[in-house]
């Protein structure tokens, strides 16, 4: 039996008691309620503060209406007990085979296991790195590149549309520095004021010139423009052949320079006049954002004529909402503080009410160790460490995860020789080697005959009886909770903490000479062993669904 079970468990009695006149809830029964495993042993297999939630509203109080509710768990099928403690909490005992059946249906569901409806009908875009394609994908990047692939996984996981959304600045004065710093590295010169340097430049514009021959011959202003987009195409194909190889996927790649060729920023502009919220001062055209708790009113028009980011972010804000999406989620870097309020502003400029419309989540800097020195020098890049020189010394799942496990908001310093150690001291290793393990096991069972199929089909959930079996099958059963909450808080490290906790519960499990999954010796295969070979692959599957959310592999063998 699952919290989410229990929680339908517990509102179809609440409106039984109400229907039955017994009961009146102001506002009616709430569609679910809080099921959560108790902080102390002992407690019962799950608890709710329902009781103590609806009193007031039922016109009772809360031992009474727990009293209510207790006469009616205790006669659902597989409520072993219930308990009123405190001042009304319910603490809930479920059989062993009411618990024992969370195995076969963690199997059934298989990949889908953990997903939910709760937010379906939810159309939501998620924009993160967007990154300009001047030059390769850094540290600097690397963290929303795992968490907000990561946000997009567990959003979809819980029945949201989700579009995960690169926005390519490929509009301004840096692209024609670009295309400048590829001909002078082609052309023997000093890198231009303004430029960019490192081997990355030199390898462009080889690359250049063997993909149009004599393109650097040409004359100007042809020669920029043509270097400029060949430069552009082949950085930008390496951001996404590199972002793949990360298992950070993109629905679209957004053009900034796309957004105003098609005429989106003037219709943006017109709008915004005809809502009210710009005006002319010293020959600029500004947005009025200060009406909406800005801290100032923001340039849209330079006074020499010239469109300002600005500009562009509303433009791309409304052409986000006009292709449908209901909530518009950003995720910037940790020196964009700035932005939150602007952007929030801008939204409201516009019409929407940015608490329904927009989320603006910012992380912090990372930092990253080998033997306790910073890594900042890039052999390609001559600055900051790229990802791909990061991925080449960590492995791409040793860097994911240790991104992802901790919340985007706070600093954080890994050290190489840490999250890339084979011990259990590391979480990833930890994590994955569960996994493989499961399969190990699976196979030295199929290696004597226990099947899946048979066990299922003489599946007993109430063998899982012993404590430990309890204690992994509530385990598993609430990772779709899990899920859940990382989608609705977009915090995708509350998959990863789980995934260790779970490890932790699986290993004390499986050595738990009582537990054994396979006979002993000349035993003969009982139907604790297939109940337990159920329990197995449910295990293996939980570990799979959860590192995949986090863009992590799980191996067979370690």
């Amino acid at each position: 039996m699952t919290p989410e079970q229990l929680s339908t468990a517990i509102v179809d009695v609440l409106t039984t008691l109400t229907s039955s006149g017994d009961l009146t809830v102001e506002g009616g029964v709430p569609t679910s309620v809080t099921v959560e495993r108790p902080r102390q042993k002992g407690h019962g297999d799950y608890a709710t503060n329902v009781a103590l939630q609806l009193a007031k509203k039922a016109g009772t109080n809360p031992r009474a209406l727990a009293e209510q509710l207790k006469a009616g768990l205790e006669a659902i099928d597989g409520v072993a007990e219930v308990e009123i403690a405190g001042p009304g909490f319910l603490n809930i005992t479920v059989s062993a085979g009411a618990q024992g059946e969370v195995a076969a249906q963690v199997v059934a569901a298989g990949a889908a296991y953990g997903r939910s409806e709760v937010l379906a009908g939810h159309r939501i875009n998620v924009e993160f790195i967007s990154a300009n394609p001047t030059g390769p994908l850094h540290l600097g990047h690397t963290r929303w590149a795992v968490l907000g692939d990561a946000i997009g996984r567990v959003l979809a996981a819980a029945g949201a549309d989700v579009t995960r959304e690169f926005y390519i600045n490929d509009r301004g004065v840096q692209m024609n520095h670009f295309a400048d710093s590829i001909t002078a590295a082609a052309t023997g010169q000093p890198t231009p004021e303004d430029g960019y340097a490192g081997a990355y430049i030199a390898d462009l514009a080889k690359a250049v010139e063997a993909e149009q021959p004599g393109i650097f011959e040409l004359p100007e202003p042809e020669r920029r423009a043509a270097v400029r987009a060949v430069g552009y195409r082949l950085q930008l194909r390496e951001q996404q052949e590199q972002l793949e190889h990360f298992q950070t996927h993109f629905d679209v790649w957004s053009s900034e320079l796309a957004l105003h060729e098609s005429g989106s920023v003037p219709d943006t502009l017109a709008r915004l006049k005809e809502l009210g919220h710009v005006y002319e001062e010293d020959g600029a055209l500004w947005m009025r954002t200060t009406d909406f708790g800005d801290d100032k009113d923001r340039v849209l028009i330079k006074s020499d004529g010239e469109l300002t980011y600005f500009a562009s972010d509303t433009a791309y804000y409304l052409d986000k909402r006009e292709r449908g999406f209901d909530r518009c989620l950003y995720l910037l870097g940790a020196d964009h503080h700035g932005y939150v309020g602007r952007l929030k502003a801008m939204a409201a400029c516009v019409g929407d009410d940015p608490a329904q419309t927009l989320d603006v989540m910012i992380g912090q800097l990372v930092k990253i160790l080998r033997d306790g020195q910073e890594l900042r020098l890039s052999k390609r890049a001559g600055t900051i460490v790229t990802l791909q020189e990061l991925t080449d010394e960590i492995g791409v799942d040793a860097l994911r995860y240790s991104l992802a496990r901790y919340p985007a908001d706070s600093p954080l310093t890994l050290d190489v020789a840490e999250i890339t150690k084979a011990s259990n001291d590391n979480p990833v290793h930890y994590v994955q080697y569960v996994h493989a393990r499961t399969c190990r096991m699976i196979a030295n069972a199929e290696a004597l005959g226990m099947g899946l199929d048979a066990a299922l089909a003489d599946f007993d959930p109430a063998l899982l009886d012993h404590e430990r079996d309890g204690e992994l099958l509530r385990a598993l059963a609430a990772f779709p909770g899990v899920v859940a909450s990382a989608a609705d808080l977009r915090e995708p490290h509350r998959v990863a903490r789980y995934l260790e906790d779970t490890a932790s519960v699986f290993n004390k499990w499986y050595d738990t000479k009582e537990c054994r999954m396979l006979p002993q010796g000349d035993e003969p295969v009982s139907p604790a062993n297939l109940a337990r070979l159920v329990l197995a692959h449910a295990s293996r599957t939980v570990v799979a669904n959860g590192l995949d959310l986090l863009g992590v592999s799980a191996p067979e063998r370690m």
